[in-house]
């Protein structure tokens, strides 16, 4: 059962001010690193990157154990996932849907996210929230707590059976809706998604000081 992974790097950076996909991390693009992963996970069979010509050449010291293949983004992310999607084929039974800017994830937990998703149709990486949560008014004063049992934070990889999200996709353009994650794509159809528990750190990079935490991270 074959399983690609589509890896989301189109973004335009904004808040960084630089390509934060290009910046170097212990001396490899923050992009090879997310891709070294996917290339290392034993489950995956193929790399699909959507992400602009430019960037896909951040991938030439890459080393290509597996096919690796590029698309164009769209304008929102779920265009640029549907774009990974238009890409595979009848042999790809599984897909794992992951953040460029996520150089962190570990191979092990991305094959323990397929399992789950082999037996569950859908799963997700995700962190159970520790900290204490505030409902914040619209001038910026914290005014209620937020009761956190329960409450997770999304990380990817987002992994589903190809069937299930291809009708997500579908569904979504049919209605007319905007999510911001694959889990959202398929709860939005009324199905839910296992959490696997992530051990370890899986930093999404999104200021400038990621970048050296990922750096320390990584040592």
């Amino acid at each position: 059962m074959g399983c690609a992974a589509i890896i989301v790097a189109s973004g335009s950076s904004q808040r960084m001010g630089f390509d934060k996909l290009a910046a170097p991390v212990r001396g490899m693009p923050v992009l090879a690193h997310t891709v070294n992963a996917f290339m290392a996970a034993k489950e995956i069979t193929r790399v699909i990157v959507v992400c602009p010509e430019e960037r896909f050449r951040l991938l030439d010291e890459v080393d290509c154990i597996k096919p690796l293949d590029r698309v164009d983004g769209g304008a929102q992310r779920q265009d640029s996932v549907a774009n990974g999607i238009s890409l595979l084929g009848p042999e790809d039974l599984i897909v794992a849907v992951h953040d460029g800017a996520r150089p962190l994830v570990r191979p092990e937990s991305i094959d323990e996210c397929i399992a789950a998703a082999r037996q569950f149709g859908a799963a997700t990486l995700a962190r159970a929230l520790t900290e204490t949560i505030k409902k914040a008014d619209s001038e910026g004063f914290a005014r209620y707590s937020v009761d956190r049992s329960g409450l997770w934070a999304m990380e990817t990889p987002q992994v589903f059976r190809t069937s299930l999200l291809r009708c997500a996709y579908v569904s979504l353009a049919e209605k007319q809706l905007t999510v911001t994650d694959e889990v959202s794509a398929v709860e939005a159809m009324g199905i839910s998604t296992k959490l696997v528990t992530s051990p370890f750190p899986n930093l999404k990079i999104t200021v400038p000081a990621d970048i050296h935490l990922a750096a320390a991270l990584m040592s």
